[in-house]
């Protein structure tokens, strides 16, 4: 198998795409992505979480600081990924700074973040 070739082709997913195919993995293989990822930390050298840094957060607001120059870019996955129209998604945009979407899932919103940034927006997690 070719992972080179695997990876160009889940480039070319879309957020929604991307999420399906988590979670067809994850239940494929009874493991979950956000355990994986803090399994695979400490195998790639990073740093075990301190004991005394209190639980972890769960859910993020998801803040458009600035659409940045390509806001077209920006306008389309704002629509993807809050389902809103096209003149309503431009809005929300328009209107930034501004949460585009509360209380997201950790995972999801990093891929939520990766997805606005790739666009060339400024995005923050809350």
């Amino acid at each position: 198998m070719d992972v080179k070739k695997l990876v160009d082709e889940i480039k070319k997913l879309t957020l929604v795409e991307a999420a399906e195919l988590v979670k067809a993995l994850e239940e494929e293989f009874g493991v979950s992505a956000a355990a994986m990822a803090v399994a695979a930390a400490p195998a790639a050298g990073g740093a075990a979480p301190a004991a005394d840094a209190g639980p972890a957060k769960t859910d993020f607001d998801i803040n458009l600081k600035d659409a940045g120059a390509n806001k077209i870019n920006v306008i389309k996955v704002v629509k993807e990924i809050t389902g809103l129209g096209l003149g309503e998604a431009k809005a929300l945009v328009d209107g930034a700074p501004k949460v585009i979407k509360e209380k997201v899932p950790a995972e999801e919103a990093k891929k939520i973040e990766a997805a606005l940034k790739e666009a060339g927006a400024t995005v923050e997690l809350k």
